[in-house]
């Protein structure tokens, strides 16, 4: 049943209908062409340039939450709402690293995610493997100063990340199709 407003065009042939729905973007583009002086990209690259002073506080409490969420699931344990926190902040801190300027970050942020996603029982998870997901990524944070922060950074991922590996490889013993993602290479950057 389709709306009097629809603007999609119909062909009909003997044993099917093509529907070409509406180009709704064409409204949101101007005709008249770009001003050369006006570069969308130097834009957005000068207001990043504006907000990277706040970044600094941004990621401070980004790892305030991250930790935060770690003492809850310590002293409660692995609830639903517990999890769900420590999983948010974890993905957020993968996600955000890299526009704060912190991209190193992210790999240990993914361990985590990885570690919380991929483990039929969160209630196994072993604490000490989520502090020191959690303690990896406050390190790299307040040492990413230093000249060889880079590089101490990817050393502790990658140890940090096979760790995670042996665990998860334990626990989803029994479930090949997960084992696969396990073994798969981590988006994140190193």
């Amino acid at each position: 049943m389709a709306s009097s407003k629809n603007t999609a065009a119909v062909a009909t042939y003997g044993d099917h209908e093509v529907i070409v729905p509406e180009n709704k973007l064409r409204k949101a583009v101007s005709r008249e062409p770009l001003d050369p002086s006006d570069d969308p990209i130097a834009r957005a690259e000068q207001a990043l340039a504006e907000l990277a002073g706040e970044f600094n506080g941004w990621m401070e409490s980004e790892c305030e939450r991250l930790d935060r969420a770690r003492r809850t699931v310590a002293s409660e344990g692995f609830s639903t709402e517990a999890k769900e926190a420590l999983f948010h902040a974890a993905h957020d801190l993968k996600g955000q690293a890299a526009t704060f300027g912190f991209p190193a970050v992210a790999s240990a942020a993914d361990s985590l995610c990885r570690l919380i996603e991929l483990t039929p029982d969160a209630k196994r998870i072993p604490a000490v493997l989520v502090d020191q997901h959690v303690d990896a990524v406050r390190a790299i944070y307040r040492e990413y100063a230093r000249s060889d922060a880079r590089e101490l950074a990817s050393l502790l991922t990658t140890r940090l990340r096979e760790v995670t590996d042996e665990f998860l490889t334990a626990e989803n013993r029994n479930r090949p199709e997960v084992l696969e993602q396990i073994k798969s290479p981590s988006l994140a950057p190193m």
